[in-house]
């Protein structure tokens, strides 16, 4: 029997139902995830996109209460290396998702900064490399968002290195933690991302696990992102191939994960998000289904 992973718990986001956005016609609508996500055997959700599910707190409390359900996080998205300039654009989007995750109770604030490529169209938006002006403006914006965020709303914010954005391989991931005050600024680490982006999950939890404030499980299928790696295939195109997959049948190993995250001896949340956008309404429920299943076998 694996050991039981008492610090960790587990959780399902809007992601694994298939959304990217607010409002999309392909996927499920909210209502539908609130069921599944249920039925799946979770208890934990994060907001997803801002206005995917309703903004109104006193209806989603009601909505994820009668499910037995309870809110984690919420997500922001930010373009804080382009300087002061974008400051008031930002805290406009923050405040709306950070009030609202405070009203539901949740202690964190997942942030993800901005692509350098369009998701959708693949359209490259500006250079992959910060000069080290930018990489200045993203570490002190960065603060500054977590310091403001911590005295209005009471969360903590936890940045998301993501495939094709600024943050993303263990040399930029490292370069940002070093840079930025550990007081202030914690860690989302998405297994699948950092694994997409060639790094090694238990290693940066072994070495920089006092930044460590929250987990999102994924895996990466190898084949499909050797493909992806080759021909330089942008996010989005490289979800429609299939290169996040379901556990355990893709990279890094869940269970190693785990054990190190539990290692460190802090509460933590490990949010499962398996990337497919767009998908068949039919397909997400019996994957969260299995996910849990496999994720109880590690312990969780």
């Amino acid at each position: 029997m694996p050991h039981a992973l008492d610090r960790i718990r587990v959780g399902s986001a809007p992601d694994s139902w298939g959304v990217w956005f607010p409002d999309d016609p392909l996927q499920v609508p909210w209502d539908r995830f609130l069921d599944e996500v249920a039925e799946a055997g979770y208890e934990w959700i994060e907001l997803g996109p801002y206005g995917y599910l309703p903004t109104d707190p006193a209806r989603l409390t009601d909505e994820v209460a009668r499910r037995g359900l309870k809110v984690s996080a919420g997500t922001v998205f930010t373009g804080l290396h382009r300087g002061p300039a974008v400051w008031a654009d930002t805290w406009a989007h923050v405040r709306r998702v950070a009030a609202l995750t405070q009203a539901m109770g949740a202690r964190h604030l997942v942030v993800i900064p901005s692509f350098w490529r369009d998701d959708k169209t693949a359209e490259i938006l500006e250079p992959s490399e910060l000069t080290a002006e930018q990489w200045g403006h993203l570490a002190r914006g960065t603060e500054r968002l977590g310091r403001e965020v911590k005295e209005t709303y009471g969360l903590d914010i936890v940045v998301h290195p993501h495939a094709d954005t600024h943050i993303d391989t263990e040399a930029h991931v490292e370069r940002f933690l070093d840079a930025t005050d550990p007081g202030i600024v914690g860690l989302c680490l998405d297994t699948g991302h950092y694994s997409y982006c060639g790094g090694d999950s238990v290693r940066l939890i072994e070495r920089y696990g006092e930044r460590l404030g929250y987990l999102h499980l994924k895996q990466v299928d190898p084949g499909i992102l050797a493909e992806v790696v080759a021909n330089g295939v942008p996010f989005g195109p490289a979800v429609q191939r299939g290169v996040m997959c379901e556990p355990p049948h893709g990279v890094p190993a869940l269970g190693p994960v785990l054990e190190a995250a539990q290692k460190l001896g802090v509460e933590l949340f490990a949010i499962v998000e398996q990337d497919m956008y767009p998908c068949e309404p039919e397909k997400p429920l019996p994957i969260a289904v299995r996910t849990r299943r496999f994720l109880r076998s590690c312990g969780a």
